[in-house]
């Protein structure tokens, strides 16, 4: 195993994540629900199957012979972490890319860490163990900088009027954001326990002469599956609800071959993050468990970024400003720390 080697490959998932938003931007005259459908076409269904089937010799094999307990408890989570998601993505639109990804992913970071090991009766590794000792202590400081985080969020919110909260953040809802951010941060960390519970189709993988870099891809079809299945059900509704179906078809005075091309876009950068996760995972040792929230812990450092970078924090006070940053430096002090955790552990 190469944990240094596995950090790398966070951080580069850790970038597709925290990028992957900025290409909604270039999507004009369509309904939220509308590009993110077009986008997880891309991201749940397209690009896992095509990385799949380039990496693994014997995919249809596996697919017949797989333990489908297995399989069915990876649809499971993956249909729960896609709630999540979906939620993840109106975090998003409510608080921009800085505040909401950190938000969201930080309580995320926390409860997939922490759920797994507990679900599976692993979690001494974390109370008697040094590596586990700082791999908790990373935890705690993560949650120090979700709270500084929050605490801007809140900042803002009070210093802002209406329209120049959404200036840069068109649909700027700090309550709804902080909701969808408390239920995505919950349900998302339900990937981790997809991941745990694929293990088994992973080594079928392995067992057929899938390099073991890539054991992951037949898991990630099934778990982001059912995140897709959910995900369409509720656009769709959305869609009806809202009459928003014409987006499909017209985009006004504006190109619709730009639209889906971003949206596509989008959906491509968004699913390396999943695939360097897996990639990322397989080379963290026994300590693989710590993987979701090293690699969270990278998308909130990039996606608050880019969300500095598109001025989601223009007009608001010093104060507010020096807050925000103190929380991105907090969080990526956890990184270290539970990265650190894991290099004990190998």
């Amino acid at each position: 195993m190469n944990a240094a080697l596995g950090v790398f490959l966070h951080a580069i998932g850790g970038f597709a994540a925290g990028s992957f938003y900025m290409a909604f931007k270039k999507v004009k005259n369509w309904n939220w629900e509308s590009y993110w459908l077009v986008n997880g076409l891309f991201t749940w269904i397209i690009m896992p199957w095509l990385i799949a089937v380039l990496t693994v010799p014997a995919i249809w094999k596996i697919l017949g012979e797989m333990d489908m307990h297995s399989a069915g408890w990876m649809f499971l989570y993956g249909a729960c972490w896609g709630i999540g998601n979906l939620t993840f993505g109106l975090s998003l639109r409510y608080l921009g890319m800085s505040l909401g990804m950190a938000m969201s992913l930080g309580l995320s970071a926390i409860f997939g860490t922490l759920a797994p090991p507990v679900f599976f009766g692993t979690f001494d590794v974390l109370t008697q163990t040094a590596s586990g000792r700082a791999i908790l202590l990373g935890i705690a400081v993560c949650l120090l900088g979700i709270m500084c985080c929050g605490w801007a969020g809140m900042s803002k919110e009070k210093e802002l009027p209406e329209e120049k909260k959404q200036v840069y953040i068109k649909d700027f809802h700090f309550k709804k954001g902080i909701a969808a951010s408390l239920f995505s941060g919950v349900m998302s960390a339900c990937f981790a326990f997809g991941m745990q519970a694929g293990k088994p189709v992973a080594d079928l993988s392995v067992q057929h002469g899938t390099q073991d870099l890539w054991k992951n891809s037949v898991g990630l079809i099934i778990i982001m599956g059912g995140g897709f299945l959910t995900n369409a059900g509720l656009c769709l509704f959305m869609n009806i609800r809202n009459s928003s179906f014409r987006n499909y078809f017209s985009s006004g005075d504006y190109s619709l071959s730009t639209n889906y091309l971003f949206c596509a876009i989008a959906g491509v950068v968004g699913f390396m993050e999943f695939m360097f996760y897996g990639m990322g995972a397989t080379l963290m040792g026994r300590a693989d468990f710590i993987s979701f929230s090293i690699h969270l812990a990278f998308v909130i450092i990039f996606s608050s970024m880019w969300g500095l970078i598109a001025h989601e924090w223009t007009g608001c006070s010093s104060k507010t400003r020096r807050l925000i940053f103190t929380g991105i430096l907090i969080l990526m002090l956890s990184t270290v720390l539970m990265g650190w955790g894991n290099y004990l552990a190998s």
